[in-house]
């Protein structure tokens, strides 16, 4: 009965804590942090003012109330180590919990000690902001975490826990660089209000704006970044450890993020108000509480996979031993070649141009790292029907050369590797853009569409499309009506490509249950869906004249290369065997690579 009044309490603690903390957010929107003065713990040299002014009313209330959490969390501990026994982890996340409100109630006076309140501009402020939020974050990690083991959750295990403990680690890490740019963003929103949304652009973009304006553009791509990151992340571990508990926390924290992101788009559109500051403040403590108990569930022991005792292992059973060669066939060089052609057709294509060595290499190695995480990421998850297939029957998660714990280290050693060259070589969008395509490929079509859908590719495969938007942002830092047309030329593509390769292993798709078009509703249709895709992408390749933005150049080649394509289709279509599907699946390859090309040529001798 006395555990159960703490779990209450503890869970009540949490949440004072985060009304206090939305108060606080209040107190610096509101410009009240100097309503005290420069006194503390005294406010305006008494202990219990008169509060004339509304100022002064506000940031007391918050002193007081902020104290009260104090004695809160030192309640939770003298509980703590009265309720339960020695090593119990709840003791241990009471006294976190209690020295975590120590230092928030001392960063905060420090704040109003040293004048970093209302009116002050200085980057000092700004530093110690983001120390303020990430602080906040450690405290309402501790109370989660005190709630959640006070209630019957498992304690965490860090020992053992591979590619998911490196995973959900750097979530949190990238959740708490997140929070530290909102409180800047904030910050900046608070002492240069706009009075509209095209004058707040016009500062954003201003070179003589003050930096805290010029940062308010990094905030919404570094946050599309980490919400595509946690994203990939929750459902991933979802996947490797299906508990009940990771799953529930796993869809939580997805919807809460993206809750979360459309209120930071009405934040934008709304000016930032007070009232909505406070409600985007709020949802960011809820997203990391989902990610905090994702965390605690995904890491205990309850969730650790049980462990086979192992088999004796045959001279050629290929187990252990991987070689570098082992780790790039995790890449799939052959398929991301294609896919990187493109980005970087696409770079001299915005340039019309040459757009630098060192931004062109550097995009490179990049974009072929974040397609190659994509592509390790695909096969662990399919390594089950993979060892079933017998063109994928010997990739090395299937000959288990490489584990799938390492696999996925590997992976998001990429994934982390290519965000932060693409961002330090070129810019926040490119990086955001290569790990939005990574996203798209594993959660939309690999965990979700592939083996639920026959006409997986036609959605799945614009994570294929993505290439060339990153290209283009690497060099414009934006994206253009013709970015978005390069993507819908790969998008309408793909299919006349992926299905002549459905029809040359349709056996081994039938055997494993996955649905392609030629298993579901046969050769026949498939052919005729290709020829249709075929005219499709032959017309809208056409479209640049149009628009303007090529010559005749490019104009030949396409219709050249669009004849062909068109002529092979037909082919297949009317003969749909083997021979026909070959010759169009490695024609589709050679077209979209020559397509571009041609107008990668054409954008740098004529634009």
């Amino acid at each position: 009965m006395k555990r159960i009044r703490f779990e209450w309490y503890a869970w009540g603690a949490l949440a004072y804590t985060l009304a206090v903390i939305v108060w606080g957010a209040y107190v610096r929107a509101t410009g009240s942090g100097a309503g005290c003065g420069r006194q503390w713990p005294s406010c305006q040299g008494e202990i219990l003012p008169r509060p004339e002014a509304l100022e002064t009313l506000i940031e007391f209330t918050h002193r007081v109330t902020s104290g009260l959490a104090w004695f809160l969390a030192l309640g939770l501990l003298v509980w703590a180590l009265r309720a339960f026994p020695k090593g119990h982890p709840v003791r241990f996340g009471a006294g976190l919990s209690l020295f975590f409100m120590t230092t928030e109630s001392l960063v905060g006076a420090g704040l109003v000690l040293f004048e970093m309140v209302a009116d002050n501009v200085s980057i000092a402020r700004a530093w110690w902001m983001s120390l303020h939020l990430i602080n906040t974050f450690l405290l309402i990690a501790a109370l989660t975490l005190t709630a959640w083991w006070a209630s019957g959750g498992p304690p965490v295990r860090l020992k053992g826990q591979g590619a998911v403990g490196v995973a959900l680690g750097l979530g949190l890490l990238g959740t708490l660089i997140l929070g530290a740019s909102g409180a800047v963003t904030a910050l900046g929103d608070t002492l240069f209000p706009a009075n509209n949304l095209v004058e707040g652009i016009r500062q954003d973009f201003s070179p003589t704006a003050h930096l805290f304006i010029r940062l308010r553009l990094f905030h919404p791509l570094i946050a599309v970044s980490v919400g595509v990151y946690l994203i990939l992340t929750a459902s991933l571990v979802s996947y490797l450890r299906p508990t009940p508990a990771v799953r529930r926390f796993a869809k939580l924290l997805t919807v809460l993020f993206l809750v979360q992101l459309g209120a930071g788009l009405l934040n934008l559109l709304l000016l930032a108000p007070v009232w909505m500051q406070l409600v985007h403040l709020l949802l960011a403590d809820l997203v990391w509480i989902a990610l905090v108990l994702l965390a605690a569930a995904a890491l205990s022991q309850d969730a650790l996979p049980a462990v086979p005792t192992p088999a004796p292992a045959s001279p050629h059973a290929g187990t252990g031993g991987a070689t570098w060669r082992d780790y790039m066939a995790l890449t799939k060089p052959r398929v991301i070649s294609l896919l990187l052609f493109t980005t970087l057709t696409a770079m001299i294509i915005a340039a019309g141009g040459w757009p630098g060595t060192g931004l062109f290499l550097a995009v490179a190695l990049g974009g072929y790292m974040a397609a190659g995480a994509a592509n390790a990421i695909n096969m662990v998850i399919d390594r089950d029907i993979d060892g079933r297939m017998a063109r994928t029957a010997h990739r090395p998660t299937v000959t288990h050369r490489i584990p799938s714990n390492h696999a996925l280290l590997f992976a998001f050693a990429l994934t982390v590797g290519s965000f932060l060259i693409l961002w330090l070589a070129a810019n926040l969008l490119t990086a955001a853009l290569a790990l939005a395509g990574l996203l798209f490929y594993v959660l939309v079509y690999t965990i979700y569409l592939k083996r639920r859908f026959w006409n997986n590719i036609v959605v799945g495969g614009a994570a294929g499309a993505f290439p060339p938007l990153v290209g283009w942002a690497a060099v414009t830092g934006e994206l253009s009506l013709f970015a978005w047309y390069l993507f819908t030329i790969i998008f309408f593509w793909t299919p006349v490509h992926f299905w002549a390769l459905a029809l040359l292993i349709k056996e081994d798709y039938a055997r494993v249950g996955v649905p392609m078009l030629p298993v579901v509703h046969g050769e026949r249709m498939t052919v005729l869906q290709i020829a249709l895709y075929a005219v499709l992408t032959a017309l809208i390749s056409i479209m640049p004249l149009l628009l303007g933005e090529v010559g005749w150049f490019y104009l030949s080649m396409a219709a050249l290369l669009n004849l062909v394509l068109l002529v092979r289709s037909l082919e297949l279509y009317r003969h749909p065997d083997r021979p026909h599907a070959v010759s169009l699946y490695k024609y589709s390859m050679l077209y979209l690579a020559l397509l571009f090309l041609a107008m990668a040529v054409d954008r740098a001798l004529w634009l």
